[in-house]
């Protein structure tokens, strides 16, 4: 029997279906092959020309950097893009570099004054991030003017090269809180990257507090580090008594920077307690001890030795007149019976049964007067 064939017929709808799924894939890919190159791009700077001479100018412009990040663009020497800067930033004119933001694509733009760096050239303009990931680009310019020399050669020997970004260790104890000094520990891991073993190195550590320069102070690592392999490096980092504010630990080894970890020490608000109270208490006691003496300077009243000190005295006891003539004597004794009655019928606690002067119950008093002789 001959096979069937089912045929289906193509409709416009499946069409629209098969249409919408190739552009999503499309979309996708396109999105993901995007994000894999601006992943990949590295950061690049370009100058608007390769020479300049002291007081002109140049522009600068990059791409490749991180959206909305904050770049510093220095004139550094003794540098070149393929070394970048071995010394750090003391061998850039810092007095003279500019702050820059990248845009929303990585790219900015910045007119640069030209200006000497503190070591002869070759220079290049660097470019390396403020906050953030750490990133840096290098381009070659040449100052008008200003010495050359050749670059030192590179040591053949043991090379240290930072593997993972150093950290802080450690904590502050109460002690700092009233101003002791704020200690940490530097932990890095570096390797050695060169053909000989390095044995007991040396490292800088530095310590710089906001735009000012690190203070440099050499410490012995106890160690041998061979080709090839790695080791965790712990140095300690002390700062000042009472410092405070935002610190920055560098670490340097062979002229070279490895790694720079920011510092936020809180501020000894434990001193300004301290000085709170101190500025109260002692204003309280000298006026307790002006009070003292000027107790123990006053002069004392004659009667006060005999009756105490502030004890006022009884007022003196007039005598009560006698009688002139008899006729005034029981005009007083009368007002004296009729005070003592007011004053016993106003008290609560008196009765008139217990009344002495109060005439008894039933019987009737006749008034006589008395007639004067």
């Amino acid at each position: 029997m001959p096979a069937r064939v089912a045929v289906h017929a193509v409709t416009p709808a499946t069409t629209r279906a098969v249409t919408c799924g190739l552009a999503l894939v499309v979309a996708l890919v396109s999105l993901f092959a995007g994000g894999v190159a601006q992943a990949a791009e590295k950061p690049t700077v370009k100058v608007s020309k390769a020479q300049a001479g002291t007081g002109g100018s140049v522009t600068v412009t990059g791409s490749g950097w991180r959206p909305e990040a904050i770049l510093m663009v220095l004139i550094c020497g003794q540098s070149e893009p393929s070394r970048g800067v071995p010394g750090g930033t003391d061998s850039c004119a810092n007095a003279d570099g500019r702050a820059v933001t990248a845009d929303d694509k990585g790219g900015f733009r910045r007119e640069l004054a030209v200006a000497e760096p503190p070591v002869p050239c070759p220079c290049v303009v660097h470019v390396r991030t403020i906050t953030g990931p750490k990133a840096d680009a290098d381009t070659a310019f040449q100052v008008a003017g200003h010495s050359v020399e050749p670059l030192p050669r590179e040591a053949t020997g043991g090379r240290l090269s930072l593997l993972a970004d150093g950290r802080l260790t450690g904590s502050s104890g109460l002690l700092t809180w009233f101003g002791a000094p704020p200690a940490r520990e530097l932990a890095v891991t570096v390797g050695n990257v060169g053909t000989s073993p390095v044995e007991n190195p040396v490292f800088q550590v530095g310590t710089s507090h906001g735009v000012f320069a690190p203070r440099w102070e050499e410490q012995r690592w106890h160690g041998t580090i061979r080709p090839g392999r790695e080791a965790r490096i712990t140095l300690p980092v002390d700062l000042a008594a009472g410092a405070h504010g935002d610190y920055t630990v560098s670490l340097k080894y062979g002229g070279k920077v490895l790694a720079e970890q920011p510092w936020s020490v809180g501020r000894p608000w434990g001193v300004t307690l301290f000085w709170l109270m101190l500025c109260l208490v002692v204003p309280a006691a000298l006026f307790r001890l002006g009070m003292a003496v000027v107790d123990r300077a006053r002069p004392e009243h004659p009667s006060a030795g005999r009756r105490g000190h502030g004890t006022p005295e009884p007022p003196a006891r007039t005598p009560e007149p006698s009688p002139s003539t008899p006729a005034h004597a029981p005009s007083r004794s009368r007002a004296g019976s009729r005070s003592r009655a007011t004053s016993a019928s106003t008290l609560p606690w008196f009765t008139p049964d217990r009344d002495a002067d109060a005439p008894r119950a039933g019987r009737l008093s006749v008034r006589r007067e008395d007639t004067p002789t």
